[in-house]
């Protein structure tokens, strides 16, 4: 049983697109998607330093671009859901649930990107207010880690299983938080984003996001859509949008996601580029679970192995 999983804010580096582009068709994409959102994918992915891609309405639509390119070099199908392997179920991590819903067919790839976008430029917007961010706190235990955040004024805005929790709240909450850590935390680790995402900070963004999503006609996921809300599976593609727009201001629950992934029976899970986190989540969350990263095109072969030993396993369990 496969699921396919697309990375969140933070997992962006300087020219990790750079590589991506010299597929066929790919430069191609990637330049009518810049044209349909009005920001230079390219060149964001190649030539910005951290700093340039450390904005969130940069950051956003540069990752959920590079999931669906990435996605759709898996084979040679033209659309991103297809392209995936078709997978068993899909999941992303905050903004990589755009990502997800476009490998679920619930969005089209440009819809995708058109929301992402203003997805990112109303949260930007939003952390503009107040000088916010987030940091992972490695190691611990929830019932000590969440109520001394709460005690600190801070949101457990990721919990994110395997021994992390990632907070969120004004620089002085974090700071705070790095001079009195919960019991059992090893490092409290500052993330590469530019506000308190999931947390009350991102009201705003809200607003902004439902009247964009408006516009948008939903299809009926394909594949089983795991939502970062509750870790449940989401039956419709309005249901999808709607939890998309509201999730910008809730809490990741990617630790219910990774245990929904266990009830359906997972066996090997591919993240899309630029992969690494949400897999390595999975190698301490899903003890068994044979995980891959894209990184770089050098890894699309592997994927593809690992993706047909599980459909091919997948077949034989239903046969038995």
């Amino acid at each position: 049983m496969l699921v396919l999983v697309a990375p969140g804010q933070g997992a962006q580096t300087p020219g990790f697109l750079t590589p991506w582009l010299e597929l066929p068709g790919a430069a191609d994409r990637i330049g009518m998607w810049s044209d349909a959102i009005g920001l230079d994918l390219a060149h964001y992915g190649t030539q910005a330093d951290a700093d340039a891609i450390r904005d969130t309405a940069v950051a956003q639509p540069l990752l959920v671009a590079a999931g669906i390119l990435s996605a759709a070099a898996l084979s040679t199908a033209s659309s991103a859901a297809a392209a995936a392997g078709t997978p068993d179920a899909v999941a992303g991590h905050s903004v990589g649930e755009i990502t997800a819903a476009a490998f679920a067919g619930v969005l089209d790839d440009t819809a995708a990107l058109t929301l992402v976008r203003k997805r990112g430029l109303a949260m930007a917007e939003a952390a503009a207010i107040t000088e916010t961010g987030m940091s992972a706190l490695l190691g611990g235990d929830p019932e000590t880690t969440v109520p001394h955040l709460e005690k600190l004024g801070l949101t457990p805005a990721n919990v994110n299983g395997a021994g992390q929790i990632v907070a969120a709240g004004t620089l002085e909450q974090l700071a705070a938080l790095e001079a009195d850590k919960p019991e059992g935390v090893r490092r409290v680790v500052p993330l590469k984003v530019a506000g308190a995402f999931h947390t009350h900070h991102m009201a705003p963004a809200v607003d902004a996001l439902a009247k964009a999503a408006e516009a948008l006609t939903p299809a009926e996921p394909k594949v089983a859509y795991v939502s970062n809300k509750d870790g449940q599976t989401v039956a419709t593609g309005a249901e999808v949008l709607s939890r998309l727009v509201g999730q910008v201001a809730n809490p990741v629950r990617w630790d219910l996601c990774m245990e929904t992934f266990k009830e359906l029976g997972v066996t090997a899970l591919v993240e899309v580029c630029p992969g690494g986190t949400l897999t390595g989540l999975a190698k301490r969350g899903l003890p068994g679970v044979r995980t891959l990263a894209l990184k770089t095109p050098d890894d699309l072969d592997a994927a593809r192995e690992l993706i047909a030993e599980a459909s091919t396993s997948a077949a034989a369990a239903a046969g038995a």
